[in-house]
């Protein structure tokens, strides 16, 4: 679909109304991950109403796009995209984490349009690349997207895999980093520094693409060039804010495990509310 044709208020609109939904779905089950949720918003919008090739009633079609949610303790951001795409109801979003529910607190294949059991951090990029090798042992056109955490980016086996995209020039895989600058126990650059980051994922021959990654246009654009360079594979850097959307989330690592009470589920939505309707 050209750029010309999307119509980004409604995007802004859906990252409105999943970031209510991950918010409250959290707080119905009184466990999960807002922060890094809330901060991958535009990201999961922007791939499933934008770029990928994907059929919610089909899930096992096989020239699908497939995303392999490296960062999988974001599973409430997940579920709310898959929900809103069509996969299941919206009615299970309130089972979140509940027993008998196949919605989990990682990201699990007993979730209808999931693609692979993500939560171990630091695996997600080598399954998409064998994703990618396969579609082009295939001669198919589908390609391989990764969704990966700054803090997961500290491990060696995603490095190992960088390697190995490029060494094969899979071209057909596009990584995206959610910089949202805090991990579990703290700030990124405090325990262990990426930077400097563009460069370090030019070093191991990839395309490099740095964003704002809460801006639609940017992620559309940086998508649609992803798709079209040659010869090596893409990462995305997207310049994101954890607990994007609540000012008392923001920045907070506290917020990476942590459910928000009813209180606290009030004043956020007051303050989405508002930050909508600037």
């Amino acid at each position: 679909m050209p750029q010309t044709a999307i119509d980004i208020d409604s995007l802004k609109q859906k990252a409105f109304e999943f970031r209510k939904e991950i918010l409250e779905m959290i707080n119905l089950s009184g466990s999960g991950h807002p922060g890094g949720s809330l901060s991958a918003v535009e990201i999961m919008i922007s791939l499933y109403f934008y770029k990928m090739k994907h059929r919610p009633t089909d899930p096992h079609w096989e020239d699908r796009d497939r995303l392999i949610v490296s960062k999988g303790h974001v599973s409430p951001v997940v579920d709310v995209t898959l929900a809103n795409a069509g996969y299941f109801s919206k009615d299970e979003l309130k089972r979140f984490r509940k027993m008998g529910s196949f919605l989990q607190g990682h990201v699990h294949t007993k979730t209808p349009g999931v693609e692979f059991n993500t939560g171990s951090l630091g695996h997600g990029l080598a399954v998409a690349n064998g994703i990618a090798i396969g579609a082009k042992l295939l001669n198919k056109s589908f390609r391989a997207f990764c969704l990966m955490g700054d803090g997961e980016i500290q491990e060696g086996s995603v490095w190992e895999a960088a390697m190995t995209a490029s060494h094969h020039k899979l071209d057909n895989v596009c990584a995206i980093v959610d910089y949202n600058q805090v991990q579990e126990n703290g700030l990124v650059s405090e325990i262990k520094n990426l930077e400097p980051l563009t460069k370090k994922w030019e070093s191991f021959g990839w395309h490099v693409l740095s964003i704002n990654g809460h801006d639609f246009d940017a992620l559309i654009k940086a998508l649609d060039e992803a798709e079209v360079t040659k010869g090596k594979p893409t990462v995305i850097i997207a310049n994101t804010v954890k607990g994007k959307g609540v000012e008392f989330m923001e920045l907070k690592a506290a917020w990476h495990g942590k459910a928000p009470n009813a209180e606290q589920l009030k004043a956020a939505i007051q303050e989405l509310e508002s930050g909508r309707s600037k």
